[in-house]
Order: C-alpha cells, then structure tokens, then sequence
C-alpha cells in the first residue's frame, strides 16, 4: 500500500466520527484532501463544514458543501486533519502547509480533534520535520535570533505568505521534550502569531493507516 492510499484509506476511516447533520472542521494538507474528497460524497448528510485555509475552503466550495465562519458557530463537534509529526500520546507538529494558526483555532473549538496521519507521521520524540512558526513580518529576525538561543535553527520559508498575511520561520534542529512546555515558550515571544506544536490541545482520537490497516490512538 502506497502513501496515498494510506491516506485515502485513514481519511475515509474519519467518516465515521463525523455526525449526520453536523457543522465539521476540516483542515488543511493532503490527508485533508482525501477527507474532503469524502465529504463530497455525503454532502447531503452533512449542514456543512467550517475551514481551516483558503485551500481547503475552495475545495469544500467546489464540492458543493455549504462553508460557515467560525464566529457563526458556537462548537463544533469534530475536527478532522492531518499531522507532520504525531507521537502515540497526540502531541503533534502541524503546519507544513503554513495553516497552523487557523488550524488551532479551530481545533481548540472543536470537541473532538481527530487526527488522520499515515504510519510514516509516528515519531518518538517531536522534531525531526521542522517546527513552523507564524511570525509578524516586522519581527521576523527579532524571533529568529529568540528561537536560535532556544536551540533551533530558524529558516524562513522563501516566498510563502499565510492566509494571515504572516510569514513562517521553520525551525530545524530542536529535539522536543516537553512539547506542551516549549509550545507555551514559544508562544509567548513577542511578533509570534502561534507555533506548530499542538500539545496543550492534542488530538482527541489518532487514526493511522499502516499496511494492516487503519488503527486508533
């Protein structure tokens, strides 16, 4: 079984936790993709589906589900979306496709997170796929050095702006402990906008596709 079959086959698996007649959170990235594509095909079940990025947004619109802002909505009951990292706990890295920021905005309003990675996402310990973090452009060198003495090595991502009008420093070189503590540190340095740790609000359910099949975490 190749990579995206993997994601097809775990991104159909969430289905199952999204309830009939419901407003789901969708995020963003390939394994998004695959779970948006499964929408698509019981749209008429669903009241409609609140996103995570511009991407994910046209997707869901091209495939005929209705699109809400998140400030019209009081809780959603389930979040689905992928990870650049996942351990066994579910802490994870998000942001490789630079929507981290609304994807913990909407994750941290939805009851349950439920996250959709392949085998391929399970480390360890966090920190082998390069932590992204939103910066304000005015601080972008300010954080940078602030992240260098944390230990990084921050590398602004060339040519990528958010749908928030910010840029993303991916810091390499971190070997990450105590996610929840470094999501907080981080956090609190002046011009970052978030980081891509989601530790102090993991995954709720962790499915992951393997070669026997999807398994819950």
């Amino acid at each position: 079984m190749n990579q995206d079959e993997k994601k097809r086959l775990v991104a159909e698996a969430a289905l199952d936790y999204v309830p009939d007649g419901c407003i789901v959170g969708v995020g963003t990235g390939s394994t998004a993709n695959f779970f948006i594509d499964a929408l698509g095909a019981r749209r008429d079940r669903l009241r409609g589906a609140v996103a995570s990025s511009e991407a994910s947004a046209a997707r869901l619109r091209a495939l005929g589900i209705p699109l809400f802002d998140l400030n019209e909505v009081d809780e959603l009951p389930v979040y689905v979306d992928g990870a650049d990292e996942t351990t066994r706990e579910r802490a994870l890295i998000k942001g490789g496709g630079g929507a981290l920021t609304r994807e913990k905005i909407v994750a941290a309003a939805s009851k349950t997170f439920v996250c959709v990675v392949d085998d391929s996402k399970l480390v360890a310990q966090l920190g082998r796929f390069p932590l992204p973090v939103e910066v304000i452009p005015l601080a972008r060198a300010l954080v940078a050095r602030q992240l260098t003495a944390l230990g990084g090595r921050p590398v602004l991502r060339e040519g990528f702006i958010t749908d928030n009008g910010n840029e993303i420093l991916d810091v390499h070189g971190l070997a990450i402990s105590a996610p929840a503590d470094l999501e907080t540190t981080i956090n609190q340095l002046t011009g970052v906008v978030t980081n891509g740790l989601f530790a102090r609000r993991p995954a709720d359910v962790l499915l992951m596709a393997t070669d026997r099949g999807v398994v819950r975490g």
